[in-house]
């Protein structure tokens, strides 16, 4: 075969530094659109953003010459320091320092986009950590409960 043909779809999950609550209304649809262009010019494409005040879930599409590590890093350095220098109020802004990241069936795609996009009825009903939770055991992803939240 002559080209290279994928569809790297990834749920990617990842809160504020101690899940603190900055992403503001002010502060979201600006970052949403932020990260949008960062993910086109650096990785591949984000299809969904979607979140609360305290973290966020995309779905991207990673090109076949990145990895998810590395459009991971690009997608919250270059946002971090956006917001440090858009908002005044988050000079010391920071995300956590790890993320969830789970692969993604384009026959299930639909329904991650919806469940992304309705992250505030989502987290009326549970927190951040029991959903993070979910999702790891769900997708048997092995953890340490002693230091998830380190």
């Amino acid at each position: 075969m002559g080209h290279t043909y994928a569809n790297l779809l990834v749920h990617v999950i990842f809160s504020t530094k101690h899940r603190q609550p900055l992403i503001t209304a002010e502060v979201q649809p600006r970052l949403y659109e932020y990260l949008v262009g960062i993910a086109r010019n650096e990785f591949g494409n984000a299809l969904c953003i979607g979140g609360v005040a305290d973290h966020l879930h995309g779905l991207l599409l990673i090109k076949t010459d990145e990895s998810v590590a590395h459009a991971m890093n690009r997608w919250k350095s270059l946002s971090t320091g956006w917001l440090k220098d858009t908002f005044a109020t988050l000079k010391d802004f920071a995300w956590q320092a790890g993320y969830g990241a789970f692969t993604v069936s384009e026959s299930v795609k639909p329904q991650v986009i919806h469940y992304i996009q309705h992250q505030a009825e989502h987290h009326q009903k549970r927190t951040f950590q029991e959903e993070f939770v979910d999702f790891l055991k769900r997708h048997n992803v092995v953890y340490d409960p002693e230091r998830i939240w380190d």
